[in-house]
This record gives C-alpha cells, structure tokens and sequence, in this order.
C-alpha cells in the first residue's frame, strides 16, 4: 500500500482514492496534497481536508459547466464525490456526527449532478424493501445503453459507499459491455446514513427484491444477471446467490465465510480457548479493542453503527448469522472467489472454495503484482481484467 498520511490510520482510508485513478476518480497528485494538508492533524483535520478537495472540485464543475463544457463537468462532479465519499471514514458511528452527513449528501449531490451529465443521463432510482427503500443507480453499458446486455448487480460491504463501486467495478463492467446496477443494501450508505436501517446477513432477502427489480428492465438480459460483491459483499454476494436462482454467475472480491468465525478467532486470541464469554470477559475484551485505534474503530464505531447494536455483547451476538455454515453448497452458479495475498479477510477463501459444489474458480492476487492488498486497491485494473475475462467466458460474451 501507498504511504501518504503519516497517521496509519489515516493512510489506510486516505489512500483508497488511488485505487480509482484508472477509472478517472482521482489523480496521485490531488491525493498528495490532501495529505499534505492533513499534515499531523486528527480525524476532523483529515475529514476537513478531503472536504475541502471535493468542494475545490464540485465549485470546478459549476464553472466548467456554465462554460458548456459538459463532459469535463461530468468528470469533475464525479470526482469531486469520490472526496467527499474518503472524508467519510475516521466520522462513522452513532450518534451520526452532523459533519458526517453534511459530506454524505454533498456526495450524493456530486454523484448524482455527474451521472446525470451523461449520455444517457442517470439518476437514481429506488428499489423497494421492506417499508424502506434502496437507493440504485443503472450505469448502461458503454455505447450500447439501449441493447440488451447481461447485467452486473454490485453490492458493497461495511463502509464503502456506491461511488466507491462505481469506480471500483462499474466503469470497468461498463465499458466491457455490461450494464450494472449498484445499490445500498441495509446498513450500508443512505439506507445506514439516513433511513437507520440496520445490517442484516440473510442477503438472499435484499438481492431478491433487486433481482424482481432488475427484471423488469427492458435492457436486461434476464438470462443473464452476474452478481459481484467486495469486501463485506464478498459474504454478501455469495448469501445472496445461495438463496436467489435467478443470479447466473458470482463474484466475492474477497471470498468469505462470513464475520462470526473472524470474530470467534479474535476472541480466542484475547481470552483463550473460552466455553462462556461472561461480562467479564466481555469488558475484558473491549479493553483491548480500546487501546488498538483500527480495532476500535472497526468494531465499536462501524460495527456497533451498521448492526444496530451499542454494546460489544449485541455486536458479538449481532455477527453470529454471519456465515456460509450450510449456505455455500445451496450456491448452483459458476463462482468466482479471489484471494489477495496480505488481505486477511482472504484468510476463509480456500476454505470457502472447496466447500461450493458448482463449477468454480479461485483467483490469487499478490504483493509481487501490486494486488496484495485488500480488495486489491492497489491494482484495480488488474483485478477488473481477470474478473471480467472470466465473466465474458461464463456469458460467451466476445472481448
């Protein structure tokens, strides 16, 4: 991974980014000067900063725009988004900090002036569920928006939001010639932010109401409908396809078992081989994750946050249905399963692997590639290429 913020911390969401350069989300140099200007600073200088790249940027597309330039503002829009979307990170948690959504919504401001720029225009939509609703995004397939293509479905996993899978897989799908619907799912991004609708592990519920949405798009090749899922969604995805036949091909980036055997291990790591977390043990065990920054952050403010939970006994009994456990052999589709080398959360995939019973591929990505590391942020082309020559075999589709 690149190091640009002297923070840790920082770095390891400050540089997420980089990992869109190919797809025009950002370039080195504005990264860098982000920060620059973080400097030393703390969470709120390091939100601020990244704030003050995407207001740099969206105040650009307004110019640009009333000068008639609409394909340069498009891009800025877009970009300018992605900023907003990185300054999000060090603010999760509840109570929602009021700097947290003020960013959030000028994200989805500079998304949404940026996609309908184009040619077609896109805007989003809203996926019943529930009594709530998902907020969705249809990017048609480059050049061929009115033909009827196979879909890409892209769920996200614990903190990314749709602009991160527009950059990380939908201009890629797109212009291999797919359409792609992105959404937010129950605890992730306006469904999260805004309705409070909390995460949930039974995913083949979610991606069915998609599926009966997707369906019902004249564009779509019904046929074939590939479901993709990163980081958390590479639990996701595969809990969706186990309970959805519809879904024609799958994709986890990386392929997991779910979070209860992660957590599980964590706490024996702590504690030893226990039979009865107690109180005691309970409070024994957020001590440690108090004193480790990353930890804290992952569990007490995203975790507690997305599952609805405002203990560390809820989160622990929130993560348990968490798991593949008699769920993987339910999955009929072609699979594809990746694993990066210094990704622990690739640590289940050979496991996840021998457990599926349909025609299936692994894909290992490592440090000597640049794509060692999570998701492969570091080399998103390259993981792009591999997934979707894979998916073109599986759909006959021609490069």
């Amino acid at each position: 991974m690149s190091v640009l913020f002297k923070s840790d911390f920082h770095n390891a969401f400050g540089t997420w980014p980089l990992a869109y350069i190919p797809y025009g989300g950002a370039d080195f140099g504005e990264v860098q000067a982000v920060a620059k200007a973080v400097g030393e600073g703390d969470d709120g200088v390091f939100h601020s900063a990244f704030v003050a790249a995407g207001d740099r940027l969206a105040e650009e597309a307004e110019s640009t725009l009333a000068a008639g330039h609409r394909g340069s503002a498009r891009d800025l829009f877009l970009r300018a988004s992605v900023f907003y979307g990185a300054s999000l990170h060090p603010l999760y948690g509840a109570p929602v900090d009021p700097r947290f959504l003020s960013a959030f919504h000028r994200q989805v401001s500079a998304f949404d002036r940026g996609l309908a720029l184009g040619e077609p225009a896109v805007r989003p939509v809203r996926i019943p569920f529930e009594g709530a609703a998902m907020t969705a995004y249809l990017l048609p397939a480059a050049g061929r928006a009115d033909e009827v293509r196979p879909l890409l479905i892209l769920t996200n996993g614990y903190d990314g939001t749709i602009t991160d899978m527009y950059f990380a897989s939908g201009v890629a799908a797109s212009r291999r010639g797919y359409h792609v619907l992105m959404f937010d799912g129950p605890g992730q991004g306006e469904m999260l932010y805004v309705q409070g609708v909390p995460m949930r592990a039974d995913w083949e519920t979610v991606i069915r109401a998609v599926v009966n949405y997707a369906i019902g798009l004249p564009q779509v090749d019904a046929k074939k409908m590939a479901l993709s899922g990163w980081s958390l969604g590479g639990y996701l995805a595969p809990r969706g396809a186990s309970g959805e036949p519809r879904i024609a091909a799958l994709i986890a980036d990386p392929g997991q078992w779910g979070i209860a055997a992660g957590v599980r291990g964590f706490i024996m790591r702590v504690l030893g081989d226990v039979s009865d977390v107690t109180p005691a043990l309970v409070e024994k065990l957020r001590g440690v994750i108090e004193k480790d920054r990353r930890m804290r952050w992952s569990i007490i403010q995203r975790g507690f946050w997305v599952h609805g939970v405002d203990s560390l006994q809820g989160f622990l009994h929130a993560v348990e249905p968490f798991t593949m456990e008699g769920r993987a052999e339910l999955i009929r589709c072609p699979t594809l399963l990746t694993a990066a080398e210094d990704d622990p959360l690739s640590s289940t995939a050979q496991h996840f692997y021998e457990a599926l019973r349909c025609p299936k591929k692994l894909i290992r990505f490592t440090a000597a590639e640049g794509a060692g590391d999570h998701c492969e942020m570091m080399n998103r082309s390259l993981l792009n290429r591999r997934v979707f020559d894979w998916l073109d075999d599986i759909f006959g589709m021609s490069g």
